[in-house]
């Protein structure tokens, strides 16, 4: 347990109880630690994902959790522990060859809890590497994909991490905008909102979430509202260390697909509500990656809203510079509107809506064109009626009529 649970070194127990005249039984150790191991497989093995992951517990037994620094750093230096090529182990990889790299230590996040995966750059004498995507195995083991540029990258060799900081600093933006989107939410449309799935990607956010009916465009306006004001606050973004029962004790929300153990991150945003004991405006756990204050986001724009499934709707938005250049290319795209139909873009809408019902008129007055020269519009000449028997027959081959209208023209014909 001191070991397995704390991380207690297991020579540090035994150096606490040599004065003691105390020995640590360590053949009874080591089988306390081979029934863990088979534990931990076990219940990998119930995920589903064993065939494809088995490897990696060898790969942890022997390196460790991996360190991360990238909530303090987007630059570290590590050392290769192991290199993974079409699953299995090798001891080095070639200019032009791809692989999974696991080191000591990264500033990279390993993609979770809806956040993508950091890129960026890894080099060490004579090698340089593109770090093209990071994901978590086994909880806490970071692992990176690269494509060797030049030179060799091997096991054991000492490496430079630097991590794309404009794609980082663009996830940051929309990882935190998801909190205050969130929380907008909730004070909107109630207390039964709660996350139900995320994307956290550079470009653009998606925050899927329980509600049970669309929601009205003067109500997403004030989510959108409500989300920029708190972010023009320009308030700090604070993240704390707490025990997991201290954190929701404090009125701190779990997000969806997040993974906490005792100790867990608690982010808080914006100004707390007065007369509120919460910490801030917006209070979550979060082991994600997020802007030193609101003010960095820069702008939340949100451009859908939808269905995902039964009583889960999707909400998708945009902040800082893609924010900024959606809304200038809709500027655009309305401007151009605007020329086409003569009119400036204030009137741009009633002249649209001044079109439409014209069309719809002139389509009316065409169908009705259409029908009265497909009966012989009105002309002289001989009567369409033939008397079959006992019955009279009117009967006409036509052509240019919409199906919709051939009721209608039968109906002018009886």
């Amino acid at each position: 347990t001191l070991y397995d649970t704390y991380g207690f070194p297991l020579d540090l127990t035994q150096d606490a109880l040599r004065p003691r005249g105390i020995a640590v039984d360590t053949s009874a150790f080591e089988s306390a630690m081979q029934a863990q191991k088979q534990k931990a497989r076990a219940a990998w093995a119930g995920s589903g994902e064993a065939a494809t992951d088995t490897v990696w517990f060898a790969v942890k037994e022997r390196t460790g959790a991996t360190e991360f620094l990238g909530y303090d750093t987007e630059t570290a230096e590590g050392q290769v522990l192991a290199i993974l090529k079409d699953g299995a182990e090798v001891a080095a990889l070639d200019a032009g060859e791809t692989g999974l790299v696991v080191v000591n230590q990264t500033p990279f996040y390993g993609e979770s809890g809806g956040q993508q995966g950091d890129r960026g750059t890894l080099s060490g004498e004579g090698v340089t590497a593109a770090v093209t995507d990071t994901q978590k195995k086994l909880g806490d083991l970071f692992v990176h994909a690269v494509t060797v540029g030049e030179g060799r990258l091997a096991v054991g060799q000492a490496v430079q991490l630097d991590v794309d900081h404009a794609r980082r600093a663009a996830i940051r933006s929309n990882h935190s905008a998801t909190h205050l989107l969130h929380e907008a939410l909730r004070q909107v449309l109630g207390d039964h909102v709660a996350q139900k799935g995320s994307l956290v990607a550079p470009d653009r956010l998606r925050f899927d979430f329980s509600h049970p009916k669309p929601i009205p465009d003067e109500d997403l306006a004030r989510v959108e509202d409500i989300a920029n004001r708190v972010l023009l606050a320009n308030a700090p973004v604070v993240t704390r260390l707490m025990g997991q029962e201290e954190a929701i004790a404090s009125g701190a929300r779990a997000l969806f697909g997040e993974k906490y153990g005792d100790e867990v991150r608690v982010v808080s945003m914006g100004p707390a509500p007065e007369g509120s004991n919460a910490s801030g405006w917006s209070v979550e756990l979060c082991g994600g990656t997020h802007v030193v204050r609101t003010g960095d986001i820069g702008l939340v724009t949100v451009v859908g809203e939808g269905a995902v499934a039964s009583g889960v709707r999707r909400l998708e938005a945009m902040t800082g510079d893609a924010a900024r250049r959606h809304l200038a290319g809709q500027a655009r795209r309305l401007e151009n509107v605007a020329t086409l139909v003569k009119t400036s873009v204030g009137d741009v809408e009633a002249r649209v809506e001044a079109l439409v019902e014209d069309r719809r008129r002139l389509e009316r007055e065409l169908a009705e064109a259409k029908k009265k020269l497909a009966m012989g519009g009105g002309a002289a000449g001989a009567d369409p009626v033939k008397t079959v028997g006992s019955v009279k027959l009117l009967a006409k081959s036509v052509t240019g009529i919409d199906m919709r209208d051939l009721k209608g023209l039968a109906d002018a014909g009886k």
